[in-house]
């Protein structure tokens, strides 16, 4: 049984006595229910699991009685290390922490030992219902998705599978059918997420339009683009600010970030044309018309498609902390990404195949800003496989 390095995190916390909720989010299908049965399994004491994710109305009463069966078992003579409770897909209980927040409260006062995991597909939202409510009384876990050294540990891919196929557990068993595979990803990844997780958790005032955000984001991924031109592409009477709200909703569900550009003034930042990436290559690669095979002879757009997992690697391991990446230009000068972690600069050139970039890029960004350190992946460089085989924090 494999278990992800991060789950030894949350086994570590939940050995302990019970001080905080411990609230894990993350994208679908990265193993957020499975986590939850293995520790299940490996801790020394009773639990009880249910999730919120079915057609059944949910609401208030529901997470009272599933509070009432964890305590039952954490007031059982022999359960004298107490028990935990998992409630999964929480998000969907309209007004959950409030809930929470007074069952949790009235444990402290009763001394009754009921440990809390509550896990959720968005982190987005997730997050923003936490609020006030559930102040000083939790810790957020961010559930990533895998990185190609989990996925080599796991399922034996190398280092082509995993750029293009990208790191999705449930979908590795399905790459030898491409046209499965793509299925799998389209209908059970994103259709499901944007459906489901979006869509009905959040009020979207253009649903067409964030769809198209979401498709225009997979084939320009790695591309910046203002919001002008996606407005202009789109053809849609939205405006700037609902693409900026709509791709704050797909990078919380784990779909679609736009990065933005590191300027020394932070609202120029904020204001800068976003570079999109998507948060894992299958995201990209399933809704395309090209395989495998065809797509690794194209020698540009596997450059692309490396790049936009080198992308994804660094949002996801930067995913719940506070350290940031940027992309910089200045003119017809560019840097793929930059890294900030408190005053120091990381500046990573993802070097290759594509022509016409711009090798002054990387001279210009040092001159200006002085950065830390800076890394050449690729060509000439540290090799694609190195670079994603290594924890981030080591190349910092």
């Amino acid at each position: 049984m494999y278990i992800r390095p991060l789950y030894q995190k949350v086994m570590e916390r939940l050995s302990v006595s019970r001080t905080f909720m411990q609230v894990l989010a993350g994208p679908r299908q990265v193993g957020k229910t499975t986590l939850a049965h293995q520790i299940r399994d490996l801790l020394p004491y009773s639990s009880h699991y249910a999730s919120a994710d079915s057609s059944s109305l949910r609401d208030a009463a529901w997470i009272e009685q599933q509070w009432e069966k964890g305590r039952q078992l954490a007031n059982l003579p022999s359960n004298n290390l107490g028990a935990l409770l998992i409630l999964d897909e929480i998000q969907k209980i309209p007004f959950w922490p409030e809930t929470v927040k007074k069952l949790w409260d009235e444990d402290t006062a009763s001394h009754i030992n009921l440990k809390i995991m509550i896990l959720g597909s968005s982190s987005l939202l997730i997050q923003s219902g936490l609020g006030e409510s559930l102040s000083g009384r939790f810790e957020f876990i961010a559930i990533s998705h895998w990185s190609f050294q989990e996925c080599r540990e796991a399922f034996d891919v190398n280092l082509e599978e995993y750029i293009y196929f990208g790191g999705y557990p449930a979908a590795a068993i399905l790459i030898k059918d491409e046209e499965r595979w793509a299925r799998y990803i389209i209908d059970s990844l994103i259709e499901t997420s944007i459906s489901r997780d979006i869509m009905l958790m959040t009020c979207i005032h253009k649903p067409a339009l964030l769809r198209r955000v979401f498709e225009l984001g997979c084939l320009a991924t790695g591309r910046v683009v203002s919001y002008q031109n996606m407005l202009g592409q789109l053809q849609d009477a939205g405006n700037a600010a609902t693409l900026a709200h709509y791709l704050e909703l797909l990078s919380g569900a784990g779909l679609l970030s736009g990065i933005q550009k590191l300027s020394l003034d932070p609202v120029r930042q904020k204001a800068s044309s976003p570079k999109l990436q998507v948060l894992n290559t299958a995201l990209a690669t399933a809704p395309s018309h090209l395989f495998f095979e065809s797509t690794k002879r194209n020698r540009e757009q596997w450059q692309k498609l490396i790049e936009c997992a080198i992308g994804a690697y660094l949002i996801n391991s930067t995913f719940g902390t506070k350290t940031e990446i940027f992309y910089w230009k200045n003119s017809n000068k560019f840097v793929d990404f930059i890294i900030r972690k408190d005053k120091k600069l990381i500046v990573i050139d993802v070097n290759g195949t594509q022509k016409g970039k711009n090798i002054r890029g990387l001279d210009a960004f040092i001159q200006k800003h002085g950065p830390t350190k800076t890394l050449l992946v690729g060509e000439g460089g540290i090799s694609v496989e190195e670079f994603l085989l290594t924890p981030l924090e080591e190349w910092m």
